[in-house]
């Protein structure tokens, strides 16, 4: 067993999963990979089977319905938090998220419990984007920054990598998200329980096979789930000075930093 897991959420996602586990396993990094596929009927959950029966690295958990992105990832980390895995990361089925950037954010939980493979820090970007896809995605990071009171530049991003003993400190039970807003909802827990969060600049490639799974829904779903966060946040910074003449610990700057841009961010990627 290595020490590190990526775990990679699927659904009818068969034309991306050998593609992307095998750069996963070629990455350099020392990881073990965790397909959870959720019921495809494309026959995903098949295909990963067989991937793992020739490979030890690989294993599979099946689900037997489509429940979300978030309902996955957290049958995913007490999966490999039960087996005692270092670090778990996250990791997009779609090819969106460049594996060989993987050595890099595992290095970076030297000093870190959480990395972040942001789009929207110097160095970081994308590809293969309209214009409206980039334009919802940096509006909702900044609507996020603003409502929060963060610093982080890409708060939905997918592409993260956690320190097992410090996502441990995170009450998964509690999480309130089972979609895509489930991103924002784990770094708002991670900046309030004082996790060490760094954001490193990756390259966001949009998928070549398949379909997007993002929806008008689900972006109605993380700004009212956003909105309600924040009102609850300054509700009891609000009783807090009121009632025990005392400042909430700030989740600001003191808890976030952004890695300098390396040439490694730069080198050519698989495509």
């Amino acid at each position: 067993m290595n020490e590190n897991l990526v775990i990679i959420p699927t659904y009818n996602e068969k034309d991306n999963l050998d593609w992307i586990v095998g750069r996963v396993l070629a990455s350099g990094a020392s990881v073990d990979v965790l397909v959870v596929d959720d019921g495809s009927p494309d026959g995903t959950g098949e295909l990963a089977d067989a991937y793992a029966a020739r490979d030890d690295r690989v294993s599979v958990m099946h689900r037997h319905e489509k429940a979300g992105l978030g309902a996955a990832y957290l049958a995913g980390f007490a999966w490999g938090l039960e087996r005692g895995y270092a670090a778990l990361i996250e990791m997009d089925a779609d090819g969106s998220h460049h594996p060989e950037y993987l050595p890099e954010m595992i290095a970076l939980l030297g000093d870190n419990d959480l990395v972040l493979g942001s789009r929207w820090v110097p160095g970081g970007r994308v590809e293969n984007w309209p214009l409206h896809r980039i334009l919802l995605s940096r509006g909702g990071s900044w609507y996020t920054r603003g409502a929060l009171g963060i610093t982080v530049a890409d708060t939905t991003g997918g592409y993260r990598a956690f320190r097992s003993s410090a996502l441990a400190r995170i009450d998964l039970e509690q999480v309130e998200s089972r979609g895509y807003c489930f991103q924002v909802d784990l770094l708002w827990r991670a900046l309030q329980a004082g996790l060490r969060v760094v954001e490193t600049p990756i390259t966001f490639t949009e998928r070549v096979h398949g379909s997007s799974k993002m929806s008008g829904s689900i972006v109605t779903e993380s700004l009212a789930k956003v909105t309600r966060w924040g009102l609850r946040r300054r509700g009891r910074a609000l009783v807090e000075l009121v009632v025990r003449h005392r400042r909430l610990p700030s989740v600001r700057a003191s808890s976030h930093r952004v890695s300098p841009v390396r040439a490694a961010s730069n080198r050519p990627l698989h495509s």
